[in-house]
């Protein structure tokens, strides 16, 4: 019987790969076992990092809010608070958008917080 080459099914294999890091440097972009292990490190980053994408940019609203906040004589925790006692339902995303953007619009809701609380 005669010997299976890989043919086309392994051609195409590395092909996808090799298309994939097109980007690479060197070695992790021409040779197919390095560029394999690059691209499988990739995924794993990039699999973990839109995990750590969404708790980032919560920290980062966060900062902001912290810092708007400071200016009205309140911590982060007691703005967020009376928010809550205020009934005030707003994500940190909009707050955070607000004190950057809209400081005007930024400082009724902290008016209206306070005032509840």
């Amino acid at each position: 019987m005669a010997r299976a080459r890989g043919g086309f099914k392994s051609r195409r294999r590395r092909k996808t790969i090799l298309k994939a890091v097109k980007g690479f440097w060197g070695g992790r972009r021409r040779l197919y076992a390095t560029a394999h292990d690059a691209f499988m490190r990739a995924g794993r980053y990039a699999y973990r990092d839109r995990k750590q994408r969404k708790r980032q940019f919560r920290a980062l609203w966060i900062v902001r809010i912290n810092a708007a906040v400071r200016q009205y004589g309140l911590s982060y925790s007691q703005f967020m608070h009376r928010l809550k006692v205020a009934g005030i339902e707003l994500d940190r995303k909009v707050l955070a958008f607000l004190a950057l953007q809209e400081p005007d619009a930024f400082a009724s809701v902290v008016d209206a917080a306070k005032q509840d609380a």
